[in-house]
């Protein structure tokens, strides 16, 4: 098994392509260790000294490190990680997880907008986004401002905030006159 690595805008994070999928659909993110525990593959790589963050997308599993780490010291480690998850045939979600959209729920007067964002995520922004390790969702909409949630690589990414201003906000604005602004949820 080869594993490629790749780095991202965020240069706390990288990305691990394992050459087979790792999420049939859809995205899961474990922010801390005690997350993990869904996750078989999650929990071996949190076993690696020095990991803040895990995120898996259907054929990446991103990984963030702890500030006072260097890549250099824990890349083996996880790699092996990865690897041995791969060749143990333990899946990487435990039970009954269920991908979803990642998007959060909307109702009331503003669906149709809060549809077209949706939308325009999906098609647009989130692919991209998920070629540097990350992903982006819809937290919510209220009075012309867009709230998404950045994960994997996205998320303490130094160029998200440009990301987010330049990119995203200006698209959205474009195609959805109803929207003002985008701004991150925590």
């Amino acid at each position: 098994m080869f594993i490629q690595t790749e780095s991202t805008p965020n240069p706390a994070t990288l990305k691990f392509l394992p050459g087979q999928t790792v999420l049939e659909m859809g995205t899961a993110d474990f922010p801390t260790s005690e997350t993990a525990d869904k996750s078989p593959l999650a929990t071996r790589i949190y076993g690696v000294d020095g990991v803040s963050g895990v995120f898996f997308g259907t054929d990446f599993v991103t990984v963030t490190k702890a500030e006072n780490v260097d890549w250099d010291h824990i890349k083996p480690a996880l790699l092996g990680a990865i690897m041995e998850h791969f060749q143990s045939g333990d899946p990487v979600m435990s039970g009954d997880h269920a991908p979803v959209s990642g998007h959060a729920e909307h109702t009331g007067e503003d669906s149709a907008i809060v549809n077209q964002i949706k939308e325009l995520l999906d098609s647009r922004v989130r692919p991209a986004v998920a070629q540097d390790g990350g992903d982006i969702t819809f937290h919510g909409f209220d009075r012309g401002v867009v709230y998404l949630h950045m994960q994997g690589a996205c998320a303490g990414c130094p160029s998200s905030t440009l990301t987010l201003k330049m990119g995203i906000e200006n698209l959205l604005r474009h195609y959805i006159p109803e929207v003002t602004e985008v701004r991150p949820v925590a």
